[in-house]
């Protein structure tokens, strides 16, 4: 049994961060967390060329035809650089088509969205909280009334992937012309969101399981969280390397030592965990539910705790806009945030698992 990556998803890794870091180095990431819609262009076309936008399509739609691990792997990457722009949207709304589209919709949508030419979002969450499919009621009819909450980049979408009451999904071409957009002040700005609300707004359905599509979701946040946990430790550890404090480097002092070791030793072991989420989600359906929950509950909560440990590591350059430690910090708050706190998750992991017919 593999318990590593393979050398083409490593390859992979590689190339996207390269390209990462040539297109964004810390002064244009800054720019771009500060601009009014948080969106490159130029990026996001580089990223489509590179394929990393339709890593799960199907090469007959212009995609790649890998699997999940192999996007979340990706999407790993991104979370380490910070990358910001509507990919975590915008790689569901293509899985939702991919997975439940009729031929005619995964021919006028799939390559576009491949070569990043449009751009995808998804509308889930809805007042309360409720983020799951079990708890929307937005009715799905052909025609939606009604509004959804915290939906990623609509203002930029042309396609819009809609949960509704009864867990199903709609499809919204050319959101723009029918839905109304409310910006929301977003802590995180690398992924902007607004509310969204329908009045008579064309829809029509898809298959597939909104299940499905939520945890891909859970587990693309948890591999971005990881990624992003590991970015916070490397800025600590340079840092702890190079400051000096009292005649010698702060790294040399022990409780400085003691404390980014804790942290490292946290956040490694869960790499094996998001990696076997997103094996689950394509090849052991049985666990695969439960797998998307944990990770994501698990992760995201030790991204927050490694953000939070290596702000305090870098004493009160931490605190400055030159600095960039803050966009993973609040990039850490967004992903313990979407798609359902850590105390629903993880409730929803003790369900899956049986413990309560247990106990």
């Amino acid at each position: 049994m593999n318990f590593d990556l393979s050398e083409e998803q490593s390859a992979l890794q590689d190339s996207v961060g390269r390209l990462l870091r040539n297109e964004l180095e810390q002064t244009r990431l800054l720019e771009i967390f500060d601009s009014e819609d948080g969106h490159d262009v130029r990026l996001w076309r580089a990223l489509g060329k590179l394929g990393v936008l339709g890593l799960m399509i199907d090469e007959k739609h212009g995609g790649t035809g890998l699997k999940m691990l192999d996007a979340a792997v990706v999407t790993e990457i991104l979370g380490y650089h910070g990358t910001p722009g509507p990919y975590l949207g915008h790689v569901a709304a293509a899985l939702a088509i991919s997975l439940g589209g009729n031929d005619a919709q995964k021919e006028r949508w799939l390559p576009r969205l491949a070569d990043g030419d449009c751009v995808g979002t998804v509308a889930l969450a809805e007042s309360g909280d409720a983020w799951q499919p079990d708890e929307w009621a937005l009715p799905g009819q052909a025609a939606l009334n009604g509004a959804k909450r915290n939906v990623l980049y609509p203002g930029q979408a042309d396609l819009m992937v809609v949960g509704v009451a009864g867990g199903g999904l709609v499809l919204v071409e050319n959101p723009a012309q029918s839905v109304e957009v409310t910006p929301l002040p977003s802590l995180d700005a690398t992924r902007r969101i607004a509310h969204v609300t329908f009045r008579d707004t064309p829809a029509v359905p898809l298959g597939g399981s909104a299940g499905r599509l939520r945890d891909a979701l859970l587990v693309l946040l948890a591999a971005d969280a990881f990624g992003g946990a590991r970015r916070c430790i490397d800025m600590a550890v340079d840092y702890a390397l190079t400051r000096e404090q009292f005649g010698q480097v702060i790294g040399a002092f022990q409780g400085l030592k003691h404390q980014l070791a804790n942290v490292a030793a946290d956040v490694e072991p869960a790499r094996g965990l998001y990696w076997y989420a997103a094996h689950a989600y394509d090849a052991v359906p049985d666990d695969a539910e439960r797998m998307a929950a944990l990770a994501k509950a698990h992760i995201a909560e030790r991204f927050l705790h490694a953000a939070r440990e290596t702000t305090q590591a870098h004493g009160g350059i931490a605190y400055t806009w030159e600095f960039p430690l803050h966009v993973w910090l609040k990039r850490a708050v967004f992903d313990r945030a979407y798609m359902g706190s850590t105390s629903v998750h993880r409730a929803r992991v003790a369900d899956l698992s049986g413990w309560a017919q247990a106990g």
